[in-house]
C-alpha cells in the first residue's frame, strides 16, 4: 500500500468531515420532517455511523455555544428546532391570535391511544365512558393517530395507534420516552384515605353521628352542663 493512500481505519479526512458538516446543516435546514441518519448517509456518501457521530457532535457544539436552536433526534430522525429556553418568544410569534389547541376530550383520547395502542374505538369508549367517534376523527385529521391494523376478533375492528407526527409534536424519539403512568398514580396512603372517605357505610355513620349530636344538643340546650357552641363562643351556661 502506498504511503500516500488513506488508511480506511482512520475514517474520513478532516476536510471531508467539515464538508459533511456543512452539507448536513444545509439539508437539515430545508427538511419538512426529521431526516434519518441512513438517508443522510446515502446523500453525502458516508457511512451511517460516521454521519450519526457528526450529527451528535454538531448537536453538542450548538448546545455548548448556547444557541437559540438545537439539533435534536426526534421520531427516528434529526431536525433543527428552537431551544426550549426561547419558548416564550416563539409562542408569542407563532401562536398570537391563534386557537388550535386540542380539547380536553381529545387530549384524554390521545393519551389512551398513546399508552394502550393498538386499541379500537370500542375499547377507547369503554375506558372513557362516552362515544369517541368524533374525537377519534379529529385526531386522525390532525395526523396524531391513524389506523394501524385490524383486531383478530369478531367484527375485525379497526385498531388505532399514534403516528410519527405525534412523536414530532411531543419532541420525543419514541414511545419509550413517554412518562411512566406510575408517576401519576397516588400513593397507597392516598388511595386508602380516599377509600375510607367514599365508603357508604362510613358516610351513613357520619350522618348518624351528626343527627345524634344535633339531638343531644337540643335536649341539653337548657342544661347547666351543656357544652360550648360549635363556633367556639364562650359564655355562661344557658340555664343560668
Amino acid at each position: 500500500m502506498s504511503d500516500d493512500a488513506p488508511d480506511p481505519d482512520e475514517g474520513p479526512a478532516p476536510a471531508r468531515l467539515q464538508e459533511a458538516r456543512r452539507a448536513l446543516e444545509a439539508v437539515l435546514m430545508v427538511v419538512d420532517a426529521p431526516a434519518e441518519a441512513s438517508m443522510l448517509a446515502q446523500l453525502i456518501e458516508l457511512p451511517t455511523d460516521t454521519v450519526e457521530q457528526v450529527l451528535v457532535d454538531l448537536s453538542a457544539s450548538y448546545e455548548s455555544e448556547d444557541r437559540g436552536f438545537q439539533l435534536v433526534r426526534v421520531a427516528g430522525g434529526w431536525r433543527f428546532q428552537s431551544h426550549p429556553d426561547c419558548a416564550p418568544w416563539v409562542e408569542r410569534f407563532v401562536l398570537s391570535g391563534q386557537s388550535s389547541r386540542l380539547s380536553a376530550a381529545a387530549l384524554e383520547t390521545l393519551a389512551i391511544v398513546a399508552y394502550k395502542q393498538p386499541i379500537s374505538r370500542a375499547q377507547i369508549a369503554a375506558i372513557r365512558g362516552v362515544n369517541v367517534d368524533g374525537v377519534v376523527r379529529t385526531l386522525q385529521q390532525r395526523g396524531y393517530i391513524d389506523e394501524i391494523g385490524r383486531d383478530d376478533g369478531p367484527g375485525l375492528a379497526i385498531m388505532y395507534g399514534t403516528t410519527r407526527e405525534f412523536l414530532e409534536r411531543l419532541g420525543i424519539d419514541g414511545l419509550g420516552e413517554l412518562p411512566s403512568l406510575g408517576d401519576f398514580i397516588p400513593g397507597a396512603e392516598v388511595v386508602e384515605a380516599l377509600e375510607l372517605g367514599l365508603r357508604p357505610g362510613d358516610v351513613d355513620d357520619v350522618l348518624d353521628d351528626d343527627s345524634a349530636s344535633s339531638g343531644d344538643s337540643a335536649d341539653s340546650a337548657d342544661s347547666e352542663d351543656s357544652p360550648d357552641s360549635l363556633d367556639g363562643a364562650d359564655g355562661p351556661p344557658v340555664g343560668d
